[in-house]
């Protein structure tokens, strides 16, 4: 893939979360929520002060992440739905 997200934005890949819930009943496609977590695929140079200093990026790629349910733009690359966000969307990264 080549993509490289611009200034503070980031590319995200949703992860799956589970068909079943804890007690084995199967979720229906039409009930699932989209998740609000994933990983980072790729990440910009960072936003940059008033002074032009560059500010760098609190995430990198391969990073595990949250972020809000209304966060960021979807997009397809390559077939594979992906999200374009800004850091400031990164609700903190799951360690």
């Amino acid at each position: 893939m080549a993509f490289k997200p611009l200034h503070d934005r980031v590319l995200v890949r949703r992860v799956e979360s589970d068909e079943k819930t804890k007690g084995g009943l199967i979720i229906p496609d039409s009930a699932k929520e989209k998740p609000a977590e994933g990983e980072i695929v790729a990440v910009g140079e960072g936003a940059r002060k008033d002074s032009g200093e560059l500010i760098e990026m609190g995430v990198k790629t391969g990073d595990k992440v949250l972020f809000g349910k209304w966060s960021g733009t979807e997009i397809t690359l390559d077939g594979e739905e992906l999200l374009i966000m800004k850091e400031s969307d990164i609700l903190g990264i799951i360690a």
